[in-house]
């Protein structure tokens, strides 16, 4: 099969999908032929953060794939349930799962409250394992089933705990999942993986709710996730599973040299994302803003 034909007809389903990586994922598939089913909050355009569940689904199919919004909060059991259910109906099964919605809030301990701890927990941790779970039983037919989060590897140094503990043990719970799951699916032949940005990406996220966009310079685009995520996606699942891939390592390791397409602005120095570990090797230069020793 041709390279270009790999997601032909491809069953994905991806949470958080309306705007940023997640839309990058979807339109980097769509492009290829696949279905996706987009389960995403935005029904209406936000102030601070462009795109809707709708104007996803319109960016998707003009890629060439075929989109089915379902407006989700992955908060909700049921929610998750009924929206498996509408994907299975629709497109006859599910291939892929990705799992991409997530909530942040760099706080302190003391300055975190529990209402912000309580959704990153659920839309992190419990929405990552019930989408994956109710999947489950339609990716045991699906074609090279997959699931892909988007996790940090599980390098739990303390310097990443201390600043942003309750954030911090979210995103690592993600990746618990995934080391979890891999072993438990294993058997039926079902890949569970994740990956992680080297750098900052440039998302809308980023620009108005953790850094301000002076940081849109020093990040790279959305489509650096996309193409690792299409390379992951794309390897048979009873072979590769259980992996914490960094994005720009594993297209490097691919034979990609030219990374600068990805870049937001090629005279910045890029600056290095959370939770990567010290010994990942570095294909551009990075700068360690978050933890600078």
């Amino acid at each position: 099969m041709k390279s270009d034909e790999l997601f032909r007809g491809k069953r994905v389903i991806i949470s958080g999908g309306s705007r940023g990586i997640g839309l990058s994922i979807a339109k980097k598939l769509a492009k290829e032929g696949a279905k996706i089913s987009i389960l995403a909050k935005t029904t209406e355009p936000h102030p601070r953060l462009p795109g809707t569940i709708f104007t996803a689904a319109e960016e998707i199919e003009a890629c060439g794939g075929k989109a089915l919004p379902i407006v989700t909060d992955i908060r909700h059991e049921e929610q998750i349930k009924s929206a498996v259910e509408r994907t299975v109906d629709e497109f006859g099964g599910i291939d892929i799962v990705i799992n991409n919605a997530s909530a942040i809030s760099l706080t302190p301990t003391t300055y975190t409250e529990m209402k912000r701890f309580d959704l990153m927990f659920s839309v992190n941790v419990r929405g990552t394992f019930m989408l994956s779970k109710e999947c489950i039983p339609h990716l045991m037919s699906g074609e090279n089933p997959h699931i892909l989060s988007l996790s940090p590897p599980l390098d739990m140094r303390p310097e990443w705990f201390a600043p942003s503990l309750a954030y911090t043990m979210s995103k690592f719970g993600m990746s618990q999942c995934i080391l979890g799951l891999s072993e438990e699916l294993r058997s039926e032949g079902i890949a569970a993986n994740a990956l992680w940005p080297h750098s900052i990406i440039a998302t809308a996220a980023i620009g108005n709710m953790v850094m301000g966009e002076e940081a849109f310079p020093h990040c790279r685009k959305p489509e650096i996730i996309a193409d690792a995520a299409k390379i992951i996606l794309s390897k048979k699942a009873k072979e590769h599973t259980g992996n914490f891939h960094i994005d720009d390592e594993l297209l490097s390791n691919e034979g990609i040299t030219d990374f600068s397409i990805y870049r937001m602005d090629i005279s910045k120095p890029l600056w290095k994302d959370f939770f990567v570990p010290k010994n990942t090797p570095q294909v551009e230069p990075l700068l360690d803003i978050m933890n600078p020793n």
